[in-house]
């Protein structure tokens, strides 16, 4: 039975340093992502019997990310069953009357992405979020310094460098490894917004806790 096993391996090593075939290398992503957008939205008033006359809607900050995963090894998939996008704000956050560049970052993931096709993805910043950071109301993009993220598709890299985005030139290369951390401030995604509700088909699907 070692022998066996070890002529196993012997035959496997052979594969990958002759053909180059690696199962675990095996199915490949290659991704087309624009730049960033950002765009400040009301909170939306929803027609309903119940209202409240000294209520007047604040702004929050969406920060829109249309990406396609345009080539997939296996031509026969149609749909990428996990999509995770990491991002990473930076902001100007003030404290204790000093203001510092501070990261702040969120984790999404998506199922069921269609491959070949433009989908958006989006973070927010709430309008507390944006006082805090601001000291005003108003959301604009002016609140942020930049944006950057990694996109992976089912567990693994896209080919080429091509999961990585950023408002930033490219030259900087992933800039939020060398910026604290802020944890004070949550980045929401689209279904912790009142918001999750609107333009449905336009974005890729959150994964939900079960």
């Amino acid at each position: 039975m070692k022998n066996l096993n070890c002529k196993a391996f012997a035959i496997a090593s052979l594969l990958i340093v002759v053909t180059g075939f690696n199962p675990v290398l095996a199915q490949q992503y290659l991704l087309e992502i624009d730049k960033p957008k950002f765009e400040d939205l009301y909170s939306p008033d929803i027609n309903s019997n119940i209202t409240k006359g000294d209520w007047k809607p604040k702004k929050w900050l969406e920060i829109d990310l249309k990406f396609k995963i345009a080539k997939a090894s296996n031509r026969e998939e149609q749909y990428a069953d996990d999509v995770t996008v990491r991002w990473y704000v930076a902001a100007n956050i003030t404290e204790g009357g000093s203001t510092r560049v501070r990261v702040i970052e969120k984790e999404v993931k998506y199922v069921n992405v269609p491959i070949g096709e433009d989908v958006y993805v989006s973070v927010y910043l709430s309008p507390s979020a944006v006082k805090r950071i601001s000291g005003s109301d108003n959301a604009s993009k002016r609140t942020i310094e930049a944006v950057g993220g990694e996109i992976q598709v089912n567990g693994t890299q896209p080919v080429k460098g091509s999961g990585f985005f950023t408002t930033e030139a490219t030259s900087k290369g992933k800039w939020w490894d060398e910026l604290a951390r802020y944890n004070k401030i949550p980045l929401r995604n689209k279904n912790e917004t009142p918001f999750k509700f609107f333009w449905w088909d336009r974005y890729a699907e959150i994964e939900e806790r079960r």
